[in-house]
């Protein structure tokens, strides 16, 4: 359990370090507070890795091979999964360096149908702790737990033997409001959204000393409305993304294969301006984009950055990964991701390992940080699991 004031300082942390947004709600407002041009979007929960797998490698998963917890990363991946059925859960801890009851826990499922599609059902719940309220020092406590879930679905088909798409949904719910004797809304914020993905994998080809194929794809993910956090019509952008990525495989038997990716991401979502010129961006200028709808500002966001293409450049988070599998039950991974220090600062340099069992598979990660702004995952060992439900599978496999 932490007191208000150091839940203030973890939010800070969070916005600087994720891209997150300043959220101070009181007297059943939301109010945000610029002084850069940050993208901040609502729920920013959403776009905190939930698998180690993935974390392990510079948190890249759009071309990786298929797995369980496609679902966060490319659905469309889903229609190429070699097994029947499986599960997997995960746990990510935030800030455990200053508190240790801020957590992502995530679970997944995913079937495949028949040769050609299949379908996956997703939950992600992520816990700000208990706070305790107090206006004056002798007052009694009171306890809130704000916290946020996504639920979400998806359902992938191969159009071809080597290419496939997928669509999905989502909904959303954040539970932030501190409660307050005076507040009369107490609603917890609701959206929805949709993704679109597709996936290629291409046929394997002959090489000197191994078998190798390219491999691309990408994902539009969390596009939907904007959400409210209370009853005046104030709204905000939710974190939609565009990630494209492209991959090479090399196959050297049984005995081992190699993996390597390189991802882009933008945020499509409008960049934060002075819009009333009075010297910098609060929330006054963002009280002026309720007028653009969700749809609108996913459009404008490629060409809306006051300091043009060279702004909108720096908005492009990229990111590679490096997958090693021997045998199909021990891998080694490594990765770098890297964001323009204007928009956000995040570079480190990930390092993951993964076991596969008879029937199961655990993955781990391990986050080094090599900005000068401290990541909120920084020095965190994150782990995940999933298990093989499939009758006549023959363990997990990596």
């Amino acid at each position: 359990m932490v007191d208000f004031s150091v839940f203030c300082v973890a939010q800070i942390l969070f916005m600087r370090n994720l891209l997150a947004m300043a959220l101070l709600i009181s007297a059943g407002a939301f109010a945000q507070n610029f002084n850069d041009r940050i993208i901040n979007p609502a729920v920013p929960f959403l776009t905190i890795p939930s698998d180690a797998r993935a974390s392990g490698m510079g948190d890249t998963g759009i071309v990786t091979a298929p797995d369980v917890y496609s679902i966060r990363w490319n659905p469309a991946k889903l229609a190429f999964v070699p097994w029947e059925q499986q599960i997997g859960v995960g746990y990510t801890p935030y800030l455990e360096s200053v508190i240790t009851d801020i957590n992502l826990l995530s679970g997944v499922y995913a079937k495949r149908i028949d040769d050609r599609s299949a379908f996956s059902l997703g939950l992600r719940y992520f816990t700000l702790g208990e706070i305790e309220l107090r206006q004056f020092a002798s007052d009694p406590g009171a306890l809130a737990k704000p916290n946020e879930i996504a639920i979400e679905g998806a359902y992938a088909l191969q159009l071809s033997p080597f290419f496939s798409m997928s669509v999905g949904g989502r909904y959303v719910r954040s539970n932030l409001k501190i409660p307050q004797s005076t507040q009369v809304d107490t609603r917890a914020a609701q959206t929805f959204a949709v993704d679109i993905s597709a996936y290629r994998q291409g046929p394997w080809l002959p090489k000197q000393g191994h078998d190798g194929r390219w491999v691309w794809g990408f994902n539009l993910s969390n596009l939907g409305p904007k959400i409210a956090y209370d009853s005046t019509g104030e709204s905000l952008f939710i974190p939609t993304n565009l990630g494209v990525g492209i991959g090479y495989d090399w196959d050297y038997g049984p005995d081992s294969r190699l993996s390597w990716v390189f991802e882009l991401n933008k945020l499509m979502v409008p960049t934060p301006k002075d819009l009333n010129d009075d010297g910098f961006v609060d929330g006054t200028d963002l009280s002026l984009y309720q007028d653009i709808d969700f749809f609108s500002g996913a459009l404008r966001s490629f060409g809306d950055a006051p300091g043009g293409i060279s702004e909108e450049l720096k908005e492009v988070v990229w990111s590679t990964g490096l997958e090693y599998v021997v045998f199909q039950r021990l891998a080694m991974r490594a990765g770098y991701l890297s964001e323009h220090r204007d928009k956000g600062f995040r570079k480190y340099v990930t390092l993951g390992a993964g076991f596969g069992l008879k029937n199961a598979q655990i993955d781990l990660a391990y986050l080094i940080s090599t900005a000068q702004v401290r990541n909120p995952l920084e020095n965190t060992l994150r782990f995940s699991v999933s298990f093989d439900l499939s009758s006549l599978g023959s363990g997990a496999g990596l």
